[in-house]
């Protein structure tokens, strides 16, 4: 296997179980709003919009 492969196995197995191990239910306060979810649903969400914002930042260049 190469190195990416295996890097990428790691995060994704370190990522699983980061949402697995929090599945308490939270509230969360933007501006006017309060959102009560899942940190099983907030941190994937969490993720892709920053990976969207990296991939917005990168073209933008």
């Amino acid at each position: 296997m190469k190195a990416k492969t295996i890097m990428f196995m790691i995060i994704g197995l370190l990522f699983l179980t980061i949402i697995v191990q929090n599945t308490q239910v939270v509230s969360l306060q933007l501006l006017f709003w309060e959102i009560t979810m899942s940190r099983i649903i907030l941190f994937p969400l969490f993720i892709l919009i920053g990976f969207i914002a990296g991939i917005i930042v990168k073209f933008q260049r």
